[in-house]
Order: structure tokens, then C-alpha cells, then sequence
């Protein structure tokens, strides 16, 4: 029997959104690291593990391109300091955080003449699962830039907050401010 990062078993964790199940793969890893072979088709990024995706979106940024062995090691402790405060499957609370964090409604520009006229959408799945691990590493990451909390400590908490549905964190205010406007382009 796998464990990712060989302590934690993904047997036991349940999405409950129902949207979201087909893509998130909670198939059993040691490491996640699939060196690109699912990157050849367009929706093949939902064959990844969830956590690889994390670690792909916490290498997003300026300072961490391409660093997979630090963001592998990043995630890994958060899912420790998460594991800490909560008590719980840290993949459970990243599976909570995503269903929360990702926004159900979108606003596309349609053209009609010459003026532009904002209509609201329903959002995709494959495409609320990306908007929710883009806002959590993009939060976590500035909470982290010029503080003395290290990435992997403000990931746990982006996460663990994403998972309770606080308003205060990035992601939350994020699909909030989004579906806000949706809801103005009725």
C-alpha cells in the first residue's frame, strides 16, 4: 500500500462535490512526480495526482519556476503543519479547500455590435479545480513574500482556511469577488 510522502493514505479520502470528483485523482503515490507523461492532451492534466497539481501551481511563481524539489518539499510541509493543527488527512483538507475555493460562476464578454456586454456562465470543472489551486498557491505565496513565515507555513494556513470557508483568505475572497460580479452580469 502506497502513502504520499510515505505517511498519509489517499484510500481514505472522499470528495464530496460532486462536480468536482471526476477531476481530482486521489490515485495512490509515493511521490508526485510524473515527469510530464499526462501533458500530451488537452484534459489530460486531470490523470495527475491533486497533489502534483499543487506542487506544479506552487512552482508558478517568479522565484520558484521550475524548483520541483523544493515545491515537493514545500508541500510536504504543509501537509505536515496541517496534519499539526487539524489532526486530520492533510489531502482531505486540500480535497475541502479546492471544493470551497473554486468558483461555480464566471463572466464572458460577448460582443453585440460595436459595445461588449458581460453575461454570466456557469464555470467547468476542469477549469474550477485549476481557478482553486491557481488562488491557494497565489495566496499562499503572498503571504509569504517579505514575511518571516516561510511558504510552506502560509500554504497550511491558506489551506486550512480554504477548507473552513473563511472569507479572510485570498482564495475565499477570490471566488467570492468573482462570482459577485457573475451575479451583477445577470
Amino acid at each position: 500500500m502506497y502513502k504520499l510522502f510515505g505517511k498519509w493514505d489517499l484510500a481514505e479520502v472522499e470528495v464530496t462535490d460532486i462536480g468536482i470528483k471526476r477531476y481530482t485523482n486521489l490515485e495512490p503515490v509515493i511521490l508526485p512526480h510524473s515527469s510530464g507523461k499526462h501533458a500530451r492532451q488537452q484534459f489530460n492534466k486531470s490523470n495527475l495526482s491533486i497533489v502534483e497539481r499543487l506542487v506544479n501551481n506552487v512552482m508558478r511563481g517568479e522565484k520558484n519556476t521550475g524548483k520541483k524539489q523544493l515545491a515537493m518539499r514545500t508541500v510536504a510541509e504543509a501537509f505536515e503543519i496541517i496534519n499539526n493543527k487539524t489532526k486530520k488527512n492533510p489531502v482531505q483538507v486540500l480535497v475541502e479547500a479546492i471544493a470551497n475555493a473554486g468558483p461555480r460562476e464566471e463572466v464572458v464578454r460577448l460582443k453585440y455590435g460595436g459595445i461588449s456586454v458581460p453575461k454570466a456562465v456557469d464555470t467547468a470543472p476542469q477549469r474550477r479545480v485549476d481557478s482553486a489551486l491557481r488562488y491557494i498557491a497565489m495566496g499562499a505565496s503572498q503571504a509569504s513574500f517579505k514575511s518571516r513565515r516561510s511558504l510552506a507555513e502560509c500554504l497550511a494556513t491558506e489551506l486550512i482556511a480554504a477548507a473552513n470557508r473563511d472569507a479572510k483568505c485570498f482564495s475565499i475572497n477570490r471566488k467570492d469577488a468573482k462570482e459577485r460580479v457573475a451575479k451583477a452580469a445577470r
